[in-house]
């Protein structure tokens, strides 16, 4: 590994083919050819998988490294599936080889039976990931049969297997003989290659080095008297190829140093012909001379680098499928696209440096960097001369301060003694004030200096990035296609002249850095396929963004995360007058981090959302210490639940069936329930709420229904396909033009469509998913609204224009405020108002007969006042006039009514608007019809995944147990005394989890939580004993810790809602003096 000058560099960038953009930057001369390889490196921890994601967006190859005791982690797994989706090339390290011989005690043989299996857990995981795309491209297939009957594949389209097999799939794994695998032992620094020992054997046993790279890994086995290679047969106990001729000969270098065998040691190097230092040959530990021998004879640098420039692809290798998936966001499809945007796929496949080529770069994170190490920030070395003429000022300085101190000297014996002591430092003063005032810009700086900078770390993916060009910057929501209705002129507009365009911005490349390390050098140009950093776009990127000089260039997909955002905190500067300094640091914060969200709640806490506990404490440390350099106040976790309603239960707590007993008791319970329910509602013993607005002119019927588990997972998943049908929709609604609807987007609605369907049957289900009004909360959650009401039809699902009614136009604006009183609904639940979840609100009854009673009284009044007012012509005079107040009020009222014929149908009284009334009558009717069901709390729950030795599997489920956690399975890891333990971990008691983990094995379990889903919680919030069993059971108070009602009210105490609980307890104890110190 040579690093060398920035011209080198520079000259290095020219050539694509040579570049490998792999996940510190070096200059590598492998061979003949000079390559240059920029590595990213990207954290291990699951919290940090965000930065895996900005890394793997800009490279074009990873190594994934695998430790070779511990195997395939979740970790891994989470790693490879971001490099799949990311189409980029993957190639394996498999490293602590040096466990396996020092801590394992394995022979040879039991090592190569180990890593065989590492091998294959892994080309297992790879496999799933292949078959599962190859299946999803058959079924697009399929479908588009069934859409183009007469397509030529129509015949193949069903035969499912014949994907599999066709398909090539070989190049995709792992295996040593492609040369995709490295075999190492970093800390003892060696590492190698099959094909570095093929090239030898071949020479010394004098098999073609082709025939070695097939046979050193497998079962394969030497026959040395024929000078054949055969296949194994254990049987008769022979040694596979990779143990014979690389292992063993590894393993008898460890045994003689460890062992301390001088003679054996020195026959080694001899015959390797390696030269060893006289310091480390004599060193008392075994591990300096195994790393003086092994780092010479198989050098690490050599065969990973060597790896990475063969079997990396350079940026000219780019595939037009990774192009594809690219530029298409959201359920847009590439065919879909303005043909100006789908002429970009050329640009990028070609990536070419011509003046002609689009420049197009993409910016995956912001990171900051201490202005002071901006390199032009840095002091500049001084140069011989300019070190001269400063020694010369000095010196005129130092000869007109003696001058001045003289001329003085005679004037002095006139004044008193004490002039003669203050008039020389008289002197000095006036020298000290101008070095004062040269001196004091220099803070300012200072101070500038300590602020951080934003770097834009990003790839050029086509043409030359030069410094000081003018660029488009393009926001996530950007599209082509608005773009395209919005400038006439379309993509030949010029720049300058260019209307405001939503989510693009025009700026220049002011500052252009190539990433070395921790340092950075200032380039005037980067050609395409480099990695660089980007100075000055702080102000127009805040996380990630496309730039290109272009405007027909859509924004790439969004960054895939692997870890969701879960763990939220509130906080708070110490000292109140800080809270500038604390937006601000938040603010920076947030453009720092891919992941962290920062949110201001309507109670005007500002708080912090992390993917985890150490990803919190490494954003609270950046506050504190970068960005805000303030103290602040961390509020405890606050722990998201969601609230949703289930069917009624069949046996009571004490698993006794429910019987008549019972259902008295709980027939007292929900009479004394309906007595909490407010009059002027009537409720059905079916849970039907009937409902009418506060001017009695409407009458709402509404029930809650609880919805299957598989539909809320189906509408969890297609969140994104929901988004794009209500916007669909709402244009529809508008007349707006929607042939822009693609052939793709409409399968995708119909398969979503299709699933409700599935999940939806039964006689309670039916036509349920045709009537769909609505999802929530925010038009895209997982509760529906569904209209059964004869008199108005409205449905989420698009289709033609044709179908919507007089009365459907007529009354959309009452519609409207339906669906916003769900959305309300769904956004805060009556149990501690967060979000509701899996809950059909169903819509049995719209009564508005009163109120189209109202509104025909109303225009005959209005008709009436026009007869009798038309000739006076007071309707015009009145406005202008403002003496008398009765003129005033007789001319607003036929205004009134004049909006409401319009079509507004507001009708205004002193309940407020009409649509108003109608929001919070909805919002009432869906709370109350919740009440009326077995109401539960929903808490996150983490997967949490557990490598332990079988001494601490004990106390590992004793902490699992106590925080409310549940195993779902143990598996022990072959060939090792390690147990795999999967489990689920509620996200409320999570906090403080790794690190009681740890304290309570003495470190040898560590968890990985990852954010997985929701479950119910199955205690009952409100539950009291109703039989005599559970009296028996639980006791009168039924004091025993109900968790649901746990979690329930901290979080209405956090809220400052209404708790129901007993501030004293136990009265009748006293409490003494003494015992209270």
């Amino acid at each position: 590994m040579v690093l060398n000058s920035l011209d080198k560099m520079i000259q290095l960038q020219k050539n694509t083919a040579n570049i490998r953009n792999i996940c510190v930057l070096a200059h590598v001369d492998h061979g003949n050819e000079e390559y240059l390889i920029n590595l990213i490196d990207s954290p291990g921890h699951v919290d940090f998988s965000s930065e895996v994601s900005t890394a793997v967006r800009i490279c074009d190859g990873c190594i994934i490294v695998v430790d070779a005791v511990e195997g395939v982690c979740p970790q891994t797994q989470a790693v490879l599936r971001q490099a799949w989706l990311e189409n980029i090339r993957p190639v394996l390290v498999i490293n602590k080889i040096d466990r396996l011989i020092v801590e394992l005690k394995f022979t040879p043989q039991e090592a190569y039976s180990h890593l065989k299996n590492i091998l294959e857990q892994i080309n297992a995981l790879t496999g799933t990931l292949f078959t599962s795309k190859v299946l999803e491209e058959r079924a697009e297939r399929e479908t588009e049969s069934q859409v183009n009957p007469n397509s030529e594949q129509g015949e193949q389209v069903y035969d499912w297997s014949t994907g599999l097999e066709d398909t090539d799939d070989s190049h995709l794994y792992f295996s040593p003989e492609q040369g995709n695998v490295v075999f190492t032992s970093a800390i003892d620094g060696w590492g190698f290659g099959i094909e570095h020992f093929a090239k030898i054997y071949s020479q010394k046993i004098g098999i073609k080095k082709e025939v070695l790279l097939k046979t050193l890994w497998g079962d394969y086995y030497i026959n040395m008297k024929a000078k054949k290679i055969m296949k194994v047969d254990q049987a008769k106990g022979k040694k596979p190829l990779f143990v014979q001729l690389i292992l063993e000969n590894i393993w008898s270098l460890y045994d003689a140093v460890l062992k301390k065998d001088k003679e054996k040691i020195d026959k080694i190097v001899t015959s390797l012909g390696l030269k060893i230092g006289a310091r480390e040959a004599r060193h008392s530990d075994p591990k300096v001379q195994i790393n003086a021998i092994c780092s010479q004879w198989l050098p690490i640098s050599h065969a990973v680098l060597a790896m990475v420039c063969q079997k990396l692809p350079s940026p000219l290798d780019i595939t037009a499928e990774r192009v594809e998936k690219l530029m298409c966001t959201g359920s847009q499809m590439f065919d879909s696209l303005p043909p100006e945007t789908q002429a970009l796929k050329a640009a990028f496949m070609k990536c070419g440096s011509e003046d002609t080529a689009p420049v197009i770069i993409f910016v995956s994170k912001m990171f900051a960097v201490d202005a002071k190490a901006l390199p032009q920030n840095k002091p500049r070395p001084l140069t011989q001369e300019e070190i001269a003429q400063r020694r010369e000022r000095a010196r005129q300085r130092h000869t007109e301060k003696l001058a001045a101190a003289q001329a003085q000297v005679p004037l002095e014996p006139s004044q008193d003694g004490n002039a003669l002591e203050t008039s020389p430092e008289g002197g000095e003063p006036r020298g000290d004030e101008q070095q004062v005032e040269n001196m004091t810009p220099k803070p300012v700086p200072q101070e500038e200096n300590n602020q951080e900078s934003f770097i834009a770390f990003a790839r050029v993916f086509s043409g030359i990035a030069q410094r000081g060009k003018k660029i488009f910057v393009l926001g996530p929501k950007y599209s082509p296609v608005e773009f395209l209705k919005q400038v006439p002129l379309g993509f030949s507009a010029p720049p300058d002249d260019l209307p405001p365009v939503p989510h693009m911005a025009y700026c220049t490349l002011e500052n252009l850095y190539l990433l070395m390390g921790r340092e950075l050098e200032e380039l005037e140009e980067v050609p395409p396929g480099n990695v660089l950093g980007i100075g000055g776009l702080q102000d127009f990127v805040l996380k990630s963004a496309t730039l290109c000089s272009l405007p027909s260039c859509p924004p790439f997909i969004p960054l895939n995360f692997e870890a969701t955002p879960i763990v939220r905190v509130a906080i708070e500067p110490k000292h109140p007058s800080e809270m500038p300094q604390l937006v601000k640091g938040m603010k920076l914060l947030n453009q720092a981090d891919p992941c962290v969200q920062i949110l201001i709640q309507e109670t005007g806490e500002h708080v912090l959302v992390t993917a985890g506990e150490v990803h919190l404490q490494r954003c609270l440390d950046d506050l504190k210490e970068r960005f805000a350099k303030i103290h602040i106040s961390v509020s405890e976790p606050i722990i998201p639940f969601r609230e949703t309603i289930t069917k009624p239960p069949k046996v009571d707590m004490v698993n006794e069936e429910i019987g008549k007993q019972q259902k008295v008791a709980v027939i007292h319970q929900t009479k004394e329930d309906q007595s909490k329910i407010p009059e002027g509602i009537q409720v059905d013993s079916n849970g039907l709420i009937t409902i009418t607005t506060p001017n009695k002119l409407a009458m709402l019927s509404v029930r809650a229904m609880p919805l299957p588990e598989e539909v809320t997972q189906i509408l969890e998943e297609n969140s994104d396909l929901i988004r794009s049908m209500e916007q669909l929709t709402s244009s529809l609604n508008e007349g707006k033009n929607t042939q822009m609807i693609h052939q793709k987007t409409q399968e995708k609605i119909l398969e979503f469509k299709g699933k409700l369907e599935q999940h939806l049957t039964g006689r309670k289900w039916r036509n349920t998913v045709d009537q769909i009004w609505s999802f929530g909360p925010r038009k895209c959650g997982p509760n529906i609204l569904v209209n059964k009401s004869e008199d108005f039809q409205n449905s989420v699902w698009p289709g033609p224009a044709g179908k919507a009614s007089k009365e459907a136009s007529r009354y959309r604006d009452l519609g409207n405020s339906i669906v916003s009183g769900f959305q309300l609904a769904t956004l805060s639940g009556p149990m501690c108002e967060e979000p509701v979840m899996g809950v059909c609100f169903v819509l049995e009854k719209w009564d508005l007969s009163k109120f189209e009673e109202q509104e025909t009284s109303d225009k005959q009044n209005q008709e009436q006042s026009d007869l009798v007012k038309g000739g006076q012509g007071e309707v015009k005079t009145c406005s202008s006039r403002d003496e008398n107040q009765e003129q005033q009020d007789d001319c607003c009222e036929p205004f009134e009514k004049r909006t409401t014929q319009k079509g507004e149908s507001s009708l205004t009284d002193c309940y407020g608007p009409f649509s108003g009334q109608l929001i919070a009558t909805m919002k009432e009717a869906c709370r109350f019809a919740l009440q009326m069901k077995p109401q539960r709390l929903m808490a996150a729950m983490y997967t949490c995944d557990i490598m332990a030795t079988g001494d601490v599997l004990g106390r590992v489920y004793a902490v699992l147990s106590k925080r409310e956690g549940r195993v779902l399975q143990e598996e022990m890891k072959e060939g090792t005394d390690m147990f795999i333990i999967k489990a689920v971990l509620p996200v409320a008691e999570s906090f403080g989890f790794a690190d009681e983990i740890r304290k309570r094995t003495s470190g040898l379990a560590s968890p990985q939580l990852v954010f997985s889903h929701w479950e119910i919680i199955p205690s009952d919030p409100f539950w009291v004993p109703t039989t005599e069993e559970e009296y028996l059971h639980f006791g009168e108070k039924a004091d025993s810790e109900n968790q649901a009602r746990k979690y329930m009210n901290a979080v209405r105490k956090r809220k400052g809602l209404y708790v129901e609980e007993k501030i004293v307890e136990h009265a009748e104890k006293q409490r003494t003096l003494s015992k209270n110190k």
